[in-house]
């Protein structure tokens, strides 16, 4: 992964919860058979709208609700390459993190239209709106975070260090 990610928004508003991310009546499911319906709540044409690498803009709050990780999952396995909303619940920050997925938080980020193309640099916190030609600041990802994004997550992250442990003793 590199600590810069572009792709074209999809804009939803605030308060966008797990429910609406993962609708609950297909929990059962795997990834692969939940995923199509990701949003489907707000917007029932998502996960067909979801190009690799779109960047999905959120409001305030965005992720509440349960503490499933089905819910950053099904986004991650649509394409979605990273999520920016004003604020975000913490339990889904942190699983989105978990699964390899960067989250980021913007104050500006109503500035935003649908289908714009943003560049979302990690390290710098800034977010280049390149199609009205503006910069918003946003949070930073700290490197260890950062680390286990490139990794693919905290899974194949603790893999990796525990290779690592084994070939040196």
């Amino acid at each position: 992964m590199s600590d810069i990610r572009e792709g074209h928004s999809l804009v939803y508003g605030d308060n966008i919860n797990t429910d609406i991310i993962s609708p609950p009546q297909y929990m059962e499911l795997s990834v692969e058979e939940a995923a199509p319906y990701a949003m489907s709540g707000v917007d029932p044409e998502f996960s067909q709208k979801v190009k690799p690498g779109d960047i999905l803009v959120g409001g305030k709050n965005f992720g509440s609700g349960s503490s499933r990780e089905l819910a950053p999952l099904s986004l991650r396995y649509l394409g979605i390459g990273a999520i920016v909303a004003e604020f975000f619940a913490r339990i889904f920050y942190r699983n989105a993190i978990n699964l390899g997925l960067p989250v980021v938080e913007c104050r500006e980020i109503g500035r935003v239209n649908d289908g714009d193309l943003l560049s979302i640099n990690f390290v710098e916190g800034t977010i280049q709106n390149k199609t009205r030609n503006e910069t918003y600041e946003c949070s930073k990802l700290p490197s260890h975070i950062l680390a286990l994004i490139r990794e693919g997550g905290l899974i194949a992250h603790l893999k990796k260090q525990m290779e690592k442990a084994h070939l040196t003793t």
